[in-house]
């Protein structure tokens, strides 16, 4: 169907723009491109780029390119060109929740990640041009500020009824056999689709592993019906060019948003009532204990994407939505923090900072687009004290050192990272589909 002598970039865009045009064409030939070096190559790149644990068998990047790169890409080529490839079960790994309850990922071996890696790179733009503009999460071009800005918008608009909607165990339930008549849908290709079974029966007969580098797509695909029927909803309830409801959706979490004007009401139980009827079809269970309706003029808050959004008034009297980091989000940083201290406690105190730093960057960036102020004063405190007591414990001496180092002496010259400042995001919309 399509040259294979073009490089991967022309050929996912050539995939991209066939599936945008014909929305019920189903594609073939695709197999020989999930094989191609370029495209293993380019798949082992992505993967060692995002890092992570060794897998089952206790390869890591750095074992693998000991041995030789080269042998180990031809390998891998070799099992897909001759079929005799076969997924090893994934590394299980709980990770605590903070409700004192875990999350198990799923980590694949290198050698599976790549052949998922390049599944993925082929399949991804297939789906990509069937996604829906209310979906956020795991997607090129699209990010979790994107998905907060839009559920703003919608409140100022006047959607302060908010459905806060919680799946139960949702990567871990989603159904083989549903998920593949989806993907059939799109995929004419025995060869793919056989690939596909082996990566998801290789880790049991339901579920799609967190951590898995084919998961997300995957999971986006089960509940893009669900953003389909959000859509239409939205469309179909619109007055004067107006919308009265509006859905956003980051992988599992989502919030659907109602115009707050009572000749509404009724919406706000049909769209709760529509999405129970679309999550049964895919046998996805709302946790009824977590999911709630809100109304923010009578000040409810709620939580999405770990922030807690409210309705509050500024000094001038302007309603505005505020937006600060969950309380369990500060906690969990104070958490890191300690176990990277602690992980760390035997290197040069530059190497300890280095560590805290990269830790603490990324969970300020991601929060300082809200109302984050009084949260990163407290966080900046707690992480100030548990450095603090590291060197003075180091020391063999007991409290913080308040007085034996100044602030200047621990951001400046020890350098921890100090950079609080709230940036407030500057909106871009997601590029339309």
């Amino acid at each position: 169907m399509i040259n294979t002598s073009i490089n991967l970039q022309e050929l996912r865009r050539k995939i991209y723009i066939k599936a945008k045009a014909e929305k019920h064409w189903k594609f073939w030939g695709l197999y020989c491109h999930i094989c191609k070096p370029e495209v293993l190559r380019e798949a082992y790149r992505l993967a060692k780029a995002n890092d992570g644990a060794p897998g089952i068998d206790g390869m890591s990047f750095k074992d693998i390119e000991a041995q030789g790169l080269e042998a180990f890409l031809e390998e891998r080529w070799q099992e897909l060109h001759t079929r005799t490839y076969r997924p090893m079960p994934n590394r299980r790994v709980e990770i605590p929740k903070g409700n004192g309850k875990t999350r198990t990922l799923g980590i694949p071996t290198i050698k599976d990640r790549v052949v998922q890696g390049a599944l993925k790179l082929i399949l991804e733009p297939i789906f990509e041009a069937d996604f829906k503009d209310c979906s956020y999460g795991y997607r090129p071009k699209r990010n979790a500020h994107q998905a907060i800005d839009r559920v703003a918008v919608a409140i100022l608009r006047g959607h302060t009824r908010v459905v806060d909607v919680d799946l139960s165990g949702y990567f871990d339930n989603i159904r083989h056999h549903i998920l593949l008549e989806k993907v059939a849908q799109r995929m004419q290709d025995d060869e793919v689709m056989h690939l596909l079974k082996l990566i998801l029966k290789a880790n049991g007969n339901k579920g799609v592993p967190q951590g898995g580098i084919i998961s997300p797509l995957l999971s986006n695909l089960y509940l893009n019906a669900v953003d389909e029927m959000m859509e239409r909803a939205r469309e179909t309830t619109r007055r004067n060019g107006y919308d009265n409801i509006d859905f956003v959706r980051s992988a599992d979490d989502m919030v659907i948003l109602v115009n707050w004007h009572p000749t509404e009401d009724w919406l706000l139980a049909a769209v709760q009532k529509r999405l129970k009827e679309e999550l049964d079809k895919l046998d996805v269970q709302m946790n009824q204990e977590k999911t709630k309706v809100v109304n923010l003029k009578e000040g409810d808050s709620f939580g999405f994407l770990g922030f807690d959004f409210r309705l509050s008034i500024n000094r001038n009297g302007k309603t505005f939505v505020s937006k600060t980091p969950k309380q369990k989000k500060c906690k969990e940083i104070g958490e890191k923090v300690k176990a990277v201290i602690k992980a760390n406690c035997v290197k040069p105190l530059n190497e300890v900072i280095h560590s805290v730093n990269a830790v603490i960057r990324g969970w300020v960036n991601y929060f300082r687009v809200g109302n984050s102020s009084s949260a990163f004063g407290k966080v900046r405190y707690e992480v100030e004290k548990k450095v603090r007591k590291f060197v003075m414990k180091r020391q063999k001496r007991n409290g913080y050192g308040w007085k034996r180092w100044s602030s200047e002496d621990v951001y400046q010259r020890w350098g921890l990272y100090s950079d609080y400042r709230i940036r407030y995001y500057q909106s871009k919309a997601a590029p339309s589909r």
